[in-house]
C-alpha cells in the first residue's frame, strides 16, 4: 500500500552560520564565532601587518613553514585589486580603477567619463616599518614617516614606497592654505557655461554632465535630448532642459492646455512617438562626421498607443516617460529604452496634466556574465558562490511560504557574513516496497540542496571556475543507517569559515572552509536492512 510520507510532524529547518576567524593585534588569541564546536581543525593565524620585520611572521613562525597553495590568487590578468570591477569585461559606473572605463581613470583625468571615484578605487598608501631604535641614519629617497607601534609603546619608523601593484583605498585628501591655489588650478571651473559651451564638445566621448546628442536623419539637423522640468511656483514644462550624460534622474512639470480639443492630436508632448521616433541617440559625441556610424534606436519596451479623441476625452496621452540608457565607459551609449505610462484626460479651457520623465544609466553588462561577489574579497550580503560540475551557481536553501510550505519554485540566496534559519514543509510520497533507503535520502537531499550536489565555494568574491586554488571543496556529512532504520536528513547546517586577509588598511574577506552538516531521524515503522 503506498505511503504518504508527510513532513507534518516536524519542521524541517536550515541552519546558515558564518563564522568569521579574526584576530585584533599579533597577540590576540585566535576566536572561532560559531553556534556548534565541530570535530574540524580549526585555522591559526594572523592577519597581515606592514609592521613585520623582515625574515619573521607576525605569529614569530618562520615564513617558510607557511603554505603559499593555501592561499588563492587574490589577483586577475583583468581585474587586479579593483574591488568596485563586479562585471567582467565591462564599465562599471564610477569605477576608476576599472579598465573597461577608459586608461588612467581618476578625479579630473582627461580619459575618465566620471566626475568621482567610488570608495576603494584610488591606491593605497603602502609602508614598511621597522622600529625607530634600529634607525640610526636615514637616507632613502622616499618619503618617510614615524608613526606609533600597534601597542602604542614603540615608535616605528616607515618608509613609503611607490608601489604601481599596490591594493585600492581612497584616502580623502585635507585641503588647506597651502595647496587650495594647486587644487583650484586643477578642478575649478567656471559655475555656469554659455548655451553655445553646452552645446559643443570637443570631447571624443561623453564625460559626466555632457548634454546627449540626437539626430533627425530627415532633416539631417543635430541636437540634444531634452528631459522636461518644472519652473516656478507652478511647475509649467519647459522643454528646454538638456539631458545629462550619467545623471539619473526623475523631474515631473505641469502643461495647461487651453484647447484640448486641437491639442489632443497635434501637441506632440501628449504623443508617445515623439519621445523615440524619427531620431537616434549618438553613441559618442560627434562634430561634422558620419552619424550613420554612431546612431543608437531608441527602443520601446512596448508599442504604445496614439492619441485619440472621443468627445472632449482625450485617450492615450503621455503621463510618464522613462528612458534606460547602457553605457559601456569611453565607448559611449550602446542601448536605449523607452517605457511609457499612458492615460485620459477630459475637459474644457485650463485643463491640466502633470508629467514625469525619468533618465536611468547602467553599465552595458552581458547577458551570460555572472556578477561577482566582491573583487577579489566577498562584499557583505553578496551572494556566495558555488560551482557544480564546472558551472557557476549562488548557493540557495529552501524558501518558505506564507502557508508554512516548501515552495516549490522559489529558493533563499544565501548572503555572505549573514546568518539565516529557515523551515517549511513539503509531502514526498513514495512506497517502501519500490524505494531504497538511499533513494528516499536523495529526495531530500535534493530539495535541501536544490537539485545541485555539493561541490565548490568560491574562496573570494572574484573566483575565476579557470582557476582551481580558488575554489575550496565543501564537506559533507550525510545519514547512513542505523539499527536497520532509515534515517531521514530533517535539518541541514551549513558552516561557512572566513577570514579577513590582506592589507590592514584594506582587508579583503575569503573563505576558508565549509562543511554541509545533516541531522538525521529515523523513518519509523519501515524497516530497512543495511544491504538496500
Amino acid at each position: 500500500m503506498p505511503l504518504l510520507w508527510q513532513r507534518g510532524g516536524f519542521l524541517f529547518p536550515l541552519l546558515l552560520l558564518l563564522s568569521e576567524l579574526w584576530s585584533k593585534t599579533e597577540t590576540d588569541n585566535v576566536t572561532l564565532k560559531a553556534e556548534n564546536s565541530t570535530d574540524e581543525t580549526s585555522p591559526t593565524g594572523t592577519p597581515p601587518s606592514e609592521t613585520s620585520l623582515p625574515g619573521t611572521s607576525p605569529s614569530g613562525t618562520s615564513p617558510s613553514k607557511t603554505s603559499p597553495s593555501k592561499t588563492p590568487h587574490m589577483q586577475t590578468k583583468e581585474s587586479a585589486d579593483c574591488p568596485c570591477d563586479l562585471h567582467p569585461g565591462f564599465c562599471d559606473i564610477n569605477c576608476c580603477c576599472d579598465s573597461h572605463c577608459g586608461s588612467e581613470c581618476n578625479l579630473g583625468a582627461p580619459g575618465c567619463p566620471f566626475s568621482f571615484c567610488l570608495p576603494g578605487s584610488t591606491r593605497a598608501v603602502s609602508r614598511v616599518c621597522l622600529e625607530k631604535s634600529l634607525i640610526f641614519r636615514n637616507n632613502t629617497p622616499f618619503h618617510t614617516e614615524i608613526l606609533p607601534g600597534p601597542d602604542g609603546c614603540i615608535l616605528l619608523f616607515c618608509v613609503q614606497l611607490n608601489d604601481s601593484t599596490l591594493n585600492y583605498l581612497q584616502v580623502p585628501q585635507m585641503v588647506t592654505k597651502v595647496n587650495f591655489p594647486i587644487l583650484s588650478a586643477q578642478y575649478g571651473k567656471s559655475s555656469f557655461n554659455l548655451p553655445e559651451q553646452v552645446w559643443s564638445s570637443s570631447s571624443a566621448f561623453y564625460q559626466v554632465g555632457d548634454p546627449i546628442q540626437i539626430y533627425y536623419a530627415a532633416s539631417s539637423t543635430l541636437s540634444v535630448l531634452k528631459q522636461p522640468v518644472g519652473i516656478g511656483t507652478s511647475q509649467i514644462c519647459t522643454d528646454e532642459n538638456p539631458a545629462g550624460f550619467l545623471e539619473s534622474k526623475t523631474t515631473s512639470c505641469i502643461r495647461i492646455f487651453t484647447d484640448l480639443i486641437r491639442s489632443c492630436t497635434s501637441d506632440p508632448a501628449l504623443d508617445a512617438a515623439s519621445y523615440y521616433r524619427n531620431f537616434s541617440i549618438l553613441q559618442v559625441p560627434v562634430n561634422f562626421s558620419d552619424f550613420q556610424l554612431f546612431k543608437v534606436h531608441i527602443i520601446p519596451r512596448s508599442e504604445p498607443a496614439a492619441p485619440g479623441l472621443n468627445g472632449n476625452t482625450c485617450h492615450n496621452v503621455v503621463s510618464e516617460v522613462n528612458y534606460e540608457m547602457e553605457f559601456n565607459g569611453n565607448h559611449g551609449i550602446q542601448k536605449v529604452y523607452v517605457q511609457f505610462k499612458l492615460t485620459n484626460i477630459s475637459g474644457n479651457a485650463g485643463v491640466t496634466l502633470q508629467q514625469s520623465f525619468s533618465l536611468h544609466f547602467g553599465s552595458r553588462r552581458s547577458s551570460l556574465t555572472k556578477r561577482r561577489s566582491g573583487n577579489p574579497g566577498y562584499i557583505t550580503g553578496a551572494p556566495l558562490r558555488a560551482l557544480y560540475n564546472g558551472i557557476q551557481q549562488h548557493v540557495t536553501i529552501l524558501q518558505n511560504q506564507a502557508n508554512g510550505q516548501c515552495s516549490a519554485t522559489e529558493r533563499f540566496t544565501v548572503q555572505f557574513g549573514e546568518n539565516v534559519r529557515m523551515g517549511c514543509q513539503f509531502r514526498i510520497p513514495f512506497t517502501p516496497e519500490e524505494r531504497s533507503c538511499s533513494d528516499l535520502q536523495e529526495l531530500f537531499y535534493q530539495a535541501f540542496e536544490g537539485g545541485l550536489s555539493t561541490g565548490h565555494l568560491a574562496i573570494i568574491g572574484s573566483a575565476d571556475p579557470g582557476h582551481p586554488e580558488q575554489w575550496t571543496r565543501v564537506f559533507t556529512q550525510r545519514c547512513k543507517l542505523q539499527d536497520g532504520h532509515c534515517m531521514i536528513p530533517i535539518f541541514l547546517k551549513i558552516q561557512v569559515i572566513w577570514a579577513n586577509v590582506g592589507l590592514l588598511s584594506n582587508p579583503q574577506a575569503q573563505v576558508l572552509g565549509a562543511r554541509y552538516y545533516y541531522l538525521c531521524q529515523p523513518l519509523k515503522g519501515v524497516q530497512y536492512s543495511t544491504q538496500s
